[in-house]
């Protein structure tokens, strides 16, 4: 009998006619009137061409969805506009009703949109309302919105009001959540916002296409840019107690893109072992404190290099040493360190050459990304300074490579180089809700491989591996925070000849592998997974071997 009905995919239609309020005839008049209105659910269109008795609408779909119902027929006790944009209230058929405290009843004509519940909750989260989501009819709330819009005065258009309350709220949001970056996304029919958390990038909500340029324009007056310039634009935010927010604009095919950068200030700045380094107080001393000397940080952009450094300039501070910092930009201000920011007229060579006048004992190079700055440091380590910097490679020993192609000669790279250490960042296992989980035959397989690639072994007897799961705390994501996996090659007398008599990254890794201390970045991996702190999923999205 309802087979037609399930061809055409409505199983709340098939509902509908279990319970002899439609024919199969109306049904099919439901959903033809849905081809030329995609943005209404088949309830909503029962009730506006007025098929049945709107209890008996409201009570089928509230049974369908598992939401509460509530007839919206009487006036409201609430003014919905106190808590929502006028032009949310209108395009997401949303309506505050009813306030018990600090708890806010918000009823949709369609609950199950979960991006426009999300943005609900998200504007109310940080006026200080939770929000209890109720189902009411499509007809109740545009008559609702109907005494809204003529009402007159008594609600003006609060659209710019309204667009700076929601910016600050997915600003303060981000800050709960912990993210790193906030992404505001214009494409073609939306304003996509995600924000960066322990490295992942998770959608939270989607905004109208149509306000696509008041959020622009409020992001730019708060970052101090120009609003009349639709390309490139770098700004900063400073309103925010504890937080230095970076800003940086592109134009793209769908409007302008911005990434909102959050760094906390006056953070303390972990200790290596925090970090993940190796618990190990000899190799800390090994690979940092040298004089006449370069350490170089290795990893792609995101991974952690500069906090990596940040830890071993707290580790090696000390009163009687001058450490100057050049960093493009200054992230975290530490205390005791002398920090020089570079801009537009100082380039990282330019400030070397100059902090290299201010008699320092360390200095920190933000990144070596050319010829003229590696010859700096270079020189720099060759007359009494330890200089750390940061380079972009895959792993440690390709950090030789990668010196070499910028024009330095093997005799000077072999004399100044001791150490590079290369690094990722995983995800933390939560463990408010980890479980354990029997090793899987792939897992197994796994860590063979590993082990064949590396020449180390690993005890899988008597372990016990975990998995996410998502609670409240780690908010249902299954990982909190992340922790580093590290490889550190520090260059003895064999290696730095090899490195003097131009010998390849293939030869000086087999020599690392078979007569040092250096073990490959999976290797940590491997032994923090095997630790119960991660997982090998997260170790294959960060490592290929």
């Amino acid at each position: 009998m309802f087979e037609n009905v399930r061809a055409k995919n409505s199983p709340i239609g098939i509902e509908f006619i279990k319970k002899g309020m439609l024919t199969e005839a109306q049904v099919d008049r439901v959903l033809e009137y849905q081809k030329d209105h995609k943005d209404l659910k088949f309830a909503e269109i029962v009730d506006i061409l007025d098929m049945c008795e709107k209890q008996q609408i409201l009570e089928i779909l509230s049974d369908k969805i598992k939401v509460s119902p509530v007839m919206l027929d009487g006036e409201l006790d609430v003014n919905p506009v106190q808590f929502l944009p006028r032009d949310i209230i209108i395009n997401y058929r949303v309506l505050p009703f009813d306030l018990d405290g600090n708890k806010l009843s918000v009823a949709f004509s369609d609950p199950l949109s979960v991006n426009r519940v999300k943005e609900v909750e998200l504007l109310l989260m940080n006026q200080g309302y939770s929000m209890e989501v109720y189902v009411t009819l499509y007809t109740s709330i545009m008559k609702q919105i109907q005494s809204i819009r003529t009402v007159g005065s008594q609600y003006v258009d609060r659209e710019e009001k309204d667009t700076s309350k929601l910016i600050d709220n997915i600003i303060m949001t981000a800050i709960e959540k912990r993210a790193s970056d906030i992404h505001v996304e214009p494409m073609e029919n939306k304003v996509r916002i995600r924000f960066r958390i322990d490295g992942k990038l998770i959608t939270v909500t989607e905004l109208p296409k149509d306000r696509q340029d008041i959020i622009a324009g409020r992001i730019k007056s708060i970052s101090n840019m120009h609003q009349e310039i639709v390309y490139d634009q770098d700004g900063s935010i400073n309103t925010y107690d504890n937080y230095s927010i970076r800003v940086s604009t592109q134009k793209n095919v769908n409007g302008e893109k911005f990434v909102l950068r959050l760094l906390k200030k006056n953070t303390e700045a972990k200790n290596l072992f925090e970090l993940g380094f190796k618990n190990d107080d000899e190799l800390v001393e090994k690979a940092f404190d040298k004089r006449n000397s370069i350490v170089l940080v290795c990893a792609p952009t995101g991974e952690g290099k500069t906090t990596t450094l940040y830890s071993a300039i707290d580790y090696l501070d000390r009163p009687d040493i001058n450490i100057i910092s050049i960093e493009n930009p200054v992230e975290r201000r530490i205390a005791g360190i002398n920090q020089v920011e570079t801009g537009p007229n100082i380039t990282f060579a330019s400030a070397l050459r100059t902090v290299l006048r201010q008699d320092p004992d360390i200095v920190l190079v933000g990144e070596i990304r050319d010829e003229e700055t590696a010859k700096i440091a270079i020189e720099a380590g060759q007359t009494g300074h330890l200089v750390l910097s940061t380079i972009h490679t895959i792993d440690a020993i390709e950090a030789i490579t990668r010196i070499r192609k910028m024009g330095i000669s093997d005799y000077d790279v072999s004399a100044t180089l001791v150490t590079t250490i290369s690094q990722r960042l995983v995800r933390r296992l939560c463990e408010k809700c980890k479980k354990p989980h029997e090793i899987t035959s792939e897992e197994v397989r796994y860590i063979e491989r590993v082990s064949k690639y590396s020449g180390q072994t690993f005890d899988l007897d008597n372990i016990t591996m975990y998995e996410p799961v998502g609670c409240k705390y780690c908010d249902d994501i299954g990982y909190y925070e992340r922790i580093g996996l590290f490889e550190v090659l520090c260059l003895d007398e064999y290696l730095k000849d090899m490195i003097a008599d131009g010998k390849s990254s293939i030869d000086i890794r087999r020599y690392a592998i078979d007569n040092t201390e250096y073990k490959p970045l999976v290797v940590d991996g491997i032994n923090k997974v095997l630790s119960g702190i991660t997982t090998i999923d997260e170790i294959k999205r960060k490592i290929t071997i």
